[in-house]
């Protein structure tokens, strides 16, 4: 059984912590209980706004208008496909009803044992491919910064700065739940000032009579907006962590709110700075984003800029490393929050170190991500599933409870229903995928169109909604 956190902090029982600020979390998968529940669900906009105040949102909004979209086209697709994080928000809702993380409450959809195995996909290695992903981007525009700034090349510097980057995002992470609150809380604002003024430039060199050389029409089109939607909505989906960030709020907090809060942090800025890059597409080179932007810039103005991506990416990677340690001891690994937390960390790093420094490891971590939908879709749509069959209501302690008496012991360690429906959605998500690699006969059948998303986010919660009868409650 596992009842408590196995963090080792500097003083007494995790139960009997309160949480602060710049003080390390005493909590970890452990039950938070009523007494040190606190906080209000708008809270929340600020946790989710900071990561989404987004360079790399620029660059997706840039690669909708160079596959041949319009304006309006582009636009519209970043409009739309941005609705997911509602389910983002709506996963939100099972932390404070539960008082536990994400991957606990998971235990209900699929059993102790084949929680383990279903996390350990979605949640951590997926996890770590993530931050190698990100740490990546925000160190080479640190190191396209030190040589601008004069500083001697080499790999010597190289790694210093890959090192800072994952240091100042674990720090993040170590620290935890409290410190998160309040950090991005001021980031989210830092952040928004810094890319305003990026935007006010983007908007001098829009061409707002802008038409692509060669329009679009029928399969094409078709086969674009889907893709597009599908790159657009992929992001929300890859946040099945929701419940980590809204663990200590009050039980009675109003889902609704606790929901709202989550996707509208996370919608706006996604769309608002999405469409500054597909904007920004109509009158730069933008197969070069970095050097685009910065070519428009005020020179006393791109130290700021990249300063903002990188802290974009401690705060995106920092909620990323913190959920990923939570989900380290979900599967049975029996560390405290904080170890937990720094091995993926070090993995993580370790990653992006031979990304950059031995050999080109981001062609095979783009080609994985490729597939990410084909387990994040299915994930989410059985998690959202559960929440409405067992209308959010989750016992925490006895989630936690992973001995054969649990009641989500079910057959064997294994819910079958649960398991099935994450198995067929994955089935359908692989048979509608298309990538670089793979085209599945579903998405060869619709012209070619990357349906993935949709088919796995269906499927496996309309399986999971006709076969898991919740045994607990």
């Amino acid at each position: 059984m596992a009842t408590r956190d196995l963090t080792a902090t500097a003083g007494g029982p995790a139960a009997t912590t309160a949480e602060r600020a710049g003080q390390l979390e005493a909590h970890g998968i452990d039950h938070i209980p009523d007494a040190e529940r606190h906080g209000r669900p708008r809270e929340l906009f600020a946790v989710w706004a900071a990561p989404n105040v987004s360079y790399l949102s620029l660059v997706v909004g840039a690669t909708l208008v160079l596959t041949g979209l319009t304006l309006g086209q582009a636009l519209a697709v970043i409009a739309v496909g941005n609705l997911l994080w509602i389910l983002t928000g709506v996963l939100a809702v099972s932390g404070p009803a539960a008082g536990t993380t994400g991957s606990v409450v998971s235990r209900a959809m699929y059993g102790v044992r084949g929680n383990k195995a279903v996390i350990a996909l979605t949640g951590w290695l997926i996890s770590a491919a993530y931050l190698a992903l990100n740490w990546s981007a925000a160190s080479v525009a640190g190191i396209g910064l030190a040589a601008q700034l004069g500083a001697p090349g080499g790999p010597v510097l190289d790694v210093a700065i890959i090192c800072a980057v994952a240091a100042a995002t674990l720090v993040v992470a170590v620290y935890g739940h409290a410190t998160i609150v309040r950090l991005y809380a001021v980031l989210s604002i830092a952040l928004t000032l810094v890319f305003v003024v990026v935007g006010g430039y983007v908007l001098a060199h829009t061409d707002w009579s802008y038409r692509p050389a060669h329009a679009l029409h029928g399969g094409a089109l078709w086969t674009a907006l889907a893709g597009g939607f599908a790159l657009i909505a992929s992001t929300p989906l890859s946040y099945g962590n929701s419940p980590d960030l809204a663990r200590y709020l009050p039980r009675d907090s109003s889902p609704v709110a606790v929901a709202g809060w989550t996707a509208l942090g996370a919608y706006l800025p996604s769309v608002l700075f999405t469409a500054l890059g597909a904007l920004a597409a109509t009158g730069l080179d933008m197969s070069d984003p970095q050097r685009a932007l910065e070519g428009i810039l005020p020179p006393w103005f791109v130290p700021v800029f990249v300063t903002a991506v990188i802290c974009n990416t401690v705060a995106n990677n920092g909620l990323t490393a913190y959920s990923a340690g939570l989900t380290l001891q979900s599967i049975g690994v029996r560390l405290g929050r904080v170890p937990a937390v720094l091995i993926i960390g070090v993995l993580a790093t370790a990653m992006t170190l031979y990304a950059l420094l031995v050999f080109d490891f981001l062609t095979s971590v783009n080609t994985m991500l490729e597939l990410v939908v084909v387990v994040t879709g299915p994930a989410v749509g059985v998690y959202v599933a559960d929440i409405a069959v067992r209308r959010n209501r989750y016992d925490g302690p006895a989630l936690l409870d992973e001995s054969r008496t649990s009641p989500f012991w079910y057959d064997g360690g294994v819910h079958r229903a649960g398991v099935a429906a994450f198995l067929a959605g994955s089935v359908a998500a692989v048979l509608a995928v298309r990538t670089s690699f793979w085209t599945g006969p579903v998405a060869a059948l619709c012209g070619d169109a990357n349906l993935s998303l949709l088919a796995g986010l269906l499927v496996s919660a309309a399986v999971h909604a006709a076969l898991g009868r919740p045994r607990a409650a």
